[in-house]
């Protein structure tokens, strides 16, 4: 026997230990392709399907479901109001919270009272806080228009809708993107700004050339998982807004209309075909902000 191959051979202890660890996460590995892996493959097979009732009988038709989602303006209607939603709300998400951890990570009274304030929205209940603003932007008896005195259709207006929309899905996000943030910022050594404070920087000229490079390494994870997570909305619009309302095509996302098809309508084939165009469209993304990540993104 070769030394390679006696290194390569197990003790019975070893292989004891082996069979022990493998059935302690036995459990993981079977709940990972019973409820994550396998319905990555049943979703893609039933795209190629025309579903029965129930999902049995499902009937090959081959790809005539991705012509019809290639060629259906419904598709892109609903994928630009998801790109809409993203854009703004992580740009503004984005903002509010790089702000907010710069102000929090100096000294002042109070500052762990504020970091869990601002933080609250994060751990509360999507579907509690969509109807807690659902009465909060109510036209008749809302605290929006009775604070400002005014009377906005904020939720079925179609031009103030998704407006409505991006404000609450900002306000969810700010908290969880400001702990990053703030994170991040206790990370940058207090050495670079003293030296470049004596070379006459300002501070905004530091807070542009100093923190912003060091933090881009977390504003690439929070634009990545932000574009992903916006494009994959459900929860905000279906309790946010009123199906009925004629504002509901300014912001009815593709997610939905995924969950109509599929659920609604009973066509889980052309749902499961909708929901492979997502995952080819955040793909897409996904490699594009590799391809450019090492252009504006400083681990160093």
């Amino acid at each position: 026997m070769t030394k390679a191959a006696s290194k390569r051979r197990m003790s019975p202890r070893l292989r004891t230990e082996a069979k022990w660890g493998l059935g302690f996460i036995a459990p993981t590995i079977i709940g990972l392709l019973i409820l994550n892996y396998y319905p990555i493959f049943e979703t893609v097979y039933e795209s190629f399907c025309k579903t029965g009732d129930f999902g049995i009988h499902n009937q090959f038709i081959g790809f005539e479901n991705y012509k019809n989602v290639f060629t259906d303006p419904e598709v892109y209607r609903t994928l630009f109001n998801s790109f809409r939603y993203a854009a703004v709300s992580l740009v503004l998400t984005i903002v509010i919270s790089l702000v907010l951890a710069v102000l929090l990570n100096r000294k002042m009274h109070g500052r762990s009272v504020y970091r869990t304030i601002y933080f609250l929205p994060m751990v509360c209940a999507p579907a509690a806080v969509a109807m807690v603003w659902k009465w909060m932007l109510n036209q008749n008896y809302g605290l929006i228009n009775h604070l400002f005195g005014t009377n906005i259709n904020w939720i079925t207006d179609p031009n103030i809708a998704w407006l409505s929309m991006v404000i609450v899905g900002t306000w969810s996000g700010i908290g969880n993107n400001m702990i990053l943030l703030l994170g991040s910022l206790q990370d940058i050594p207090k050495d670079y700004y003293e030296a470049a404070a004596i070379d006459g920087s300002t501070g905004i000229h530091s807070f542009f050339h100093i923190t912003i490079p060091l933090l881009s390494p977390t504003l690439f994870f929070i634009i990545q998982t932000g574009i992903i997570g916006a494009l994959q909305m459900f929860d905000l619009p279906f309790m946010l807004m009123d199906q009925s309302s004629r504002a509901w095509p300014t912001v009815k996302t593709i997610t939905y209309l995924f969950y109509e098809y599929a659920f609604e309508h009973g066509d889980k084939g052309y749902g499961s075909t909708i929901v492979v165009f997502m995952i080819l469209v955040i793909g897409i993304l996904t490699v594009i902000l590799q391809k450019t990540e090492k252009k504006w993104v400083h681990y160093d």
